[in-house]
């Protein structure tokens, strides 16, 4: 059954009650395993295990399972092994805060991974800072994950994915100087932060490039008929269509988009980056469409195959980006606290601030003063239904 927003409300207050009467008033900074003793470090997992955006938690929950079953079997951690515990919370932002204070009250795990979502991420924040418990969003890509409206740095959030602003360069830079391109549209959901941050990002150096926006339109999320902006768009004549957005909504406007006669090249970010894109959009519509990405199994650098043989071994199919991030995601938290050598909570995000050229399976990772990831980004092209590798662009 369904709960009410006022159950919601009362849950959230009784459980964050629950963490402030835990805290104490000793002084004593974060949780750590070693004064609780046993054997095993707990990490918890929030993730969109269901609802609107199920996939990107779903594929970084298999790759997060995957990482914790081969560091395990290696030893663990500082000789301890890891005790997973996973949090659904439903593609909701309330949901996301109720399974934080959950996971930091009750289940007083050392560190969180997830959401998955920019949003599902910003709930856990908060929570986050409060208990002094190290979070890390995969894929989280909006600047206010961990940074705050005020302009201050949100102490214990990290992120895995590059931010936004990056992508909506990279992808300017992609359509001005690959494509070569000099109008472009825009078409974006403008209820998200997420598109509306990478559609800011990709105007300003479009146009910083010599390109000219011909169109701006938008929808919003849960829209099933995007016919009357795409003929709008159609009508400005662009040479090139910039879609941020998530997937549900995406696959039906490029599907529509084509049968309109939209025929120029089509792009979007991270957001795309799901098997069900394929379905609901169809594999000859794709065709001639690009999006920025952390991973590809095709990338020549590093341990990209390696993850790749490991993960199709496991699950029989081939990993995309959210898998990549969910696990390189493990890999991060792991060297920080080993390095830290500790799993108290202060220490574990030293740790993670002083990160410095980390291999991972996305890349060399490090971490700037905003705790912004410096990594590359990778442009895939969708050629019949399948994603190839398209080219590597670095920070």
């Amino acid at each position: 059954m369904k709960k009410s927003k006022f159950a919601s409300l009362f849950l959230s207050i009784s459980l964050l009650i629950g963490i402030l009467a835990g805290c104490g008033s000793d002084g004593e900074e974060g949780t750590s395993t070693e004064s609780k003793g046993g054997d095993t470090i707990k990490i918890g997992a929030n993730l969109e295990l269901s609802g609107g955006v199920a996939s990107y938690g779903t594929s970084e929950a298999d790759a997060i399972d995957l990482a914790i079953e081969e560091i395990n079997a290696a030893g663990g951690i500082n000789g301890k092994q890891i005790e997973l515990i996973k949090v659904d919370n439903k593609s909701d932002a309330a949901e996301a805060t109720n399974a934080a204070i959950k996971l930091t009250s009750q289940d007083k795990v050392v560190a969180i991974i997830g959401a998955a979502t920019s949003g599902n991420s910003v709930a856990q924040v908060q929570i986050a800072t409060d208990t002094k418990t190290p979070m890390i969003s995969p894929s989280g890509t909006s600047t206010t994950v961990t940074v705050g409206e005020d302009g201050k740095v949100n102490p214990f959030t990290f992120r895995t994915a590059f931010i936004d602003p990056f992508q909506g360069t990279v992808a300017a830079n992609f359509a001005a100087n690959e494509l070569k391109v000099k109008t472009a549209a825009v078409y974006a959901d403008n209820a998200s932060d997420y598109a509306k941050g990478l559609a800011a990002a990709f105007i300003k150096d479009f146009e910083a490039a010599g390109g000219k926006i011909v169109a701006e339109e938008s929808y919003v999320a849960k829209d099933t008929d995007f016919r009357s902006n795409l003929t709008r768009i159609k009508s400005a004549n662009p040479e090139f269509v910039f879609i941020p957005g998530y997937y549900e909504e995406v696959g039906l406007i490029v599907k529509q988009a084509r049968e309109l006669g939209i025929t120029v090249p089509l792009m979007g970010a991270d957001g795309w980056d799901s098997p069900t894109l394929v379905d609901l959009a169809g594999a000859d519509a794709l065709n001639n469409t690009f999006i920025i990405t952390a991973y590809s199994s095709e990338d020549p650098d590093g341990k990209a195959k390696e993850f790749s043989d490991n993960f199709e071994k496991k699950y029989g199919k081939v990993p995309n980006s959210f898998n990549a991030l969910g696990y390189d995601t493990v890999y991060l938290l792991k060297d920080a606290i080993e390095r830290a050598d500790s799993t108290d909570g202060t220490k574990i995000k030293e740790a993670l601030e002083a990160t410095d050229q980390l291999e991972l399976v996305t890349g060399l990772y490090s971490v700037d003063e905003n705790h912004h990831p410096i990594k590359s980004a990778i442009i895939i092209e969708f050629v019949d239904g399948s994603q190839q590798f398209k080219a590597k662009v670095n920070p």
